[in-house]
């Protein structure tokens, strides 16, 4: 079952299914195969911040999708002296003939003009419905809303994805594409109704067989219900949902205790935790991105197999309200 929507139109993808960038995760075999099976991928640019390195991903990833589009996640950090290697991937990335764009954190302003003109299609990535009528100012493409189940950086807000959805189509005029929590097909299906035009799914996808992560990483998340992930940096006004994890609950123990010293949580929050966590499956002393959503991640398979079934359940949902549907006599 396919939904045509104004997503899959603008992308020229057959699922209505966005599968988010995933830092240190969504590398060239991972965004081939939800690509492959129908869906958009980013590889995350933050990911290879050698350029050498970012090069030859992308040219693998053009070989593995036999040459259907695939995107790329520039995240733009509040700090712009971190923004560097982003402006001098983005050559790279024209250059490799990469023309879908997933833009996320501070608003991509800046690098805006240069994607456009070489024709870029751009997607930017908010958690709050007014940063997503500011995208539109901004003039980009397409823009997506996350709410508060999701991983990573749910907003400061924390507005669930049931709300954010309808009003995010009465916001924006764009298409449209929603996540957070989103791990199930009949979701999916909901979101349609409510004026989406695709879902954003991360967490339900961290199970893939395509998924370079540990094993041990995997069967985590593969174990973990919607109860296993932790609100962190509030206090700093970046908060981050996070799998349950020791470094998480310390990260916890000192906002509690009032810590204000960012050096007290440097050693647990640095990201080289989460790159070693993936590579050997000690989670503990990371902190890993991790949505609610995790509790339909229950098994590793292929990524068009969670794919397939995230459709087939869209369409069970659409048949479910089919017969639902009762006539009503003029009165």
């Amino acid at each position: 079952m396919a939904f045509r929507t104004r997503i899959t139109e603008l992308l020229g993808i057959e699922l209505p299914i966005l599968c988010g960038g995933l830092m240190w995760l969504a590398d060239a075999r991972y965004v081939a195969a939800v690509v492959r099976a129908g869906a958009m991928g980013f590889i995350t640019a933050r990911t290879f911040p050698d350029p050498g390195a970012f090069r030859a991903e992308l040219q693998l990833a053009r070989e593995l999708t036999g040459g259907r589009p695939f995107g790329v996640n520039l995240h733009l950090s509040a700090r712009p002296e971190e923004n560097t290697l982003i402006e001098g991937h983005i050559a790279i990335l024209l250059e490799a003939g990469v023309r879908i764009v997933e833009t996320s954190g501070v608003p991509p302003k800046a690098i805006l003009p240069p994607l456009k003109e070489a024709g870029a299609t751009v997607v930017h990535k908010v958690s709050a419905v007014r940063h997503a009528v500011s995208a539109e100012r901004l003039g980009v493409d397409a823009v997506a809303v996350v709410g508060a189940e999701c991983g990573g950086h749910p907003g400061l807000h924390l507005i669930g994805t049931i709300v954010q959805a309808p009003r995010a189509a009465q916001a924006v005029g764009l298409p449209l594409a929603i996540g957070g929590g989103i791990g199930h097909g009949s979701q999916l299906a909901a979101l349609l109704a409510m004026g989406a035009d695709a879902a954003v799914i991360g967490t339900r996808l961290l199970v893939a067989e395509e998924i370079w992560g540990h094993p041990d990483y995997k069967a985590r998340v593969a174990a973990a219900d919607e109860t296993m992930t932790r609100l962190v940096m509030q206090s700093f006004r970046n908060t981050y949902r996070a799998m349950d994890t020791e470094a998480a609950r310390q990260v916890e123990a000192l906002e509690k205790a009032g810590e204000v010293d960012f050096e007290a949580y440097r050693p647990l929050v640095a990201g080289t935790n989460q790159k070693r966590a993936y590579q050997t499956g000690d989670v503990e002393g990371a902190i890993l991105s991790l949505g609610q959503a995790a509790c339909f991640a229950e098994r590793i398979e292929p990524a068009a197999a969670i794919l397939h079934q995230l459709m087939a359940e869209a369409e069970a949902a659409r048949r479910r309200l089919d017969g639902l549907a009762v006539e009503t006599a003029d009165v």
